[in-house]
């Protein structure tokens, strides 16, 4: 066993969890779409809405506008477990 392989092929488990993720979200989108356009068929006019409304969305427009890394969460600080251990992120 000598010229067998260990482990597991990160980067293909990689690809195919994004592979997965990235058509699940492709489909989630074609029924969004389809299904705002069926509903823009049944009103009439502009549909009102409440300050609470337009403030949610405009969070989501602004969100969607920044760049893909500036959406991502901050990377969290690792927590010391002893004191030769060191922070990735300087202290304050």
């Amino acid at each position: 066993m000598a010229g067998a392989k260990r482990g597991m092929d990160w980067k293909k488990l990689l690809g195919s969890v994004t592979e997965s993720v990235d058509e699940e979200l492709r489909l989630r989108n074609a029924y969004l779409v389809a299904e705002n356009r069926i509903l823009r068929q049944q009103i009439n006019g502009r549909l009102p809405l409440t300050d609470i409304d337009r403030k949610a969305l405009a969070e989501i427009v602004i969100s969607l506008a920044r760049k893909p890394w500036q959406r991502l969460p901050p990377w969290p600080r690792p927590i010391p477990s002893s004191p030769g251990i060191v922070s990735a992120q300087p202290q304050k």
